[in-house]
């Protein structure tokens, strides 16, 4: 999701090839060791496998909404942020979205992992009291590839999300997920096969 948020506002045209991980490609083997999603190959070959990586060279290439200059702060400081998140906050939603998975084989750390991410949530909470974005009136970096990350964690009970008194951070996010960039990268692919063409992304506003 990161990455087609950062692919479809910078207007960057790729030959999308879904994947399902459950039965990987030999091409994405080849590409990527890691074996994950996202990958992208760029014109001259280079293989980025990280999705922060792919909207950096999205967004370099090509920023309309200047996601890399924030109104409050500095690309360093949202990518502080960001490495916060992806080093903190994903393990424990990973555990308490995944109850199970894990070393927890009966699901019972999941509530102590979401307390966990919880004191994530509150900080970005706080944050959100003063703009509708992170680090100001509009959306960043920061912004969109931390709502993505958010938005799994609201799904995995949203009863109980919605019962926390997180409103600037529950607003934050339902603007996320109405967006029409939200709206645009969430269309539904077929599954790509070896030796077929992919589907040109993005897709048409």
């Amino acid at each position: 999701m990161r990455a087609r948020l950062a692919l479809a506002v910078s207007a960057q045209v790729c030959e999308l090839r879904e994947v399902v991980l459950r039965d990987k490609p030999p091409e994405l083997l080849q590409a990527s060791p890691k074996a994950t999603v996202p990958v992208l190959i760029d014109e001259g070959g280079r293989v980025i496998d990280q999705s922060l990586d792919i909207m950096l060279w999205a967004l370099r290439h090509n920023d309309p909404g200047q996601w890399l200059r924030p109104e409050r702060a500095d690309l360093e400081t949202m990518l502080a942020l960001i490495a916060e998140f992806d080093d903190g906050f994903k393990y424990h939603l990973d555990r308490y979205k995944y109850a199970g998975r894990h070393d927890d084989a009966d699901g019972a750390a999941a509530p102590a992992h979401r307390a966990q991410a919880a004191v994530y949530l509150d900080r970005l909470n706080a944050q959100l009291l003063s703009t509708p974005h992170l680090f100001g009136e509009r959306a960043a970096l920061a912004d969109m590839a931390l709502a993505p990350f958010v938005r799994q964690f609201a799904q995995t009970d949203t009863g109980w999300f919605a019962q926390q008194p997180w409103a600037p951070l529950q607003a934050w996010l339902s603007a996320f997920v109405n967006s029409a960039l939200y709206g645009r990268i969430m269309q539904k692919y077929p599954k790509w096969e070896s030796g077929t063409a992919g589907v040109s992304f993005p897709p048409d506003p």
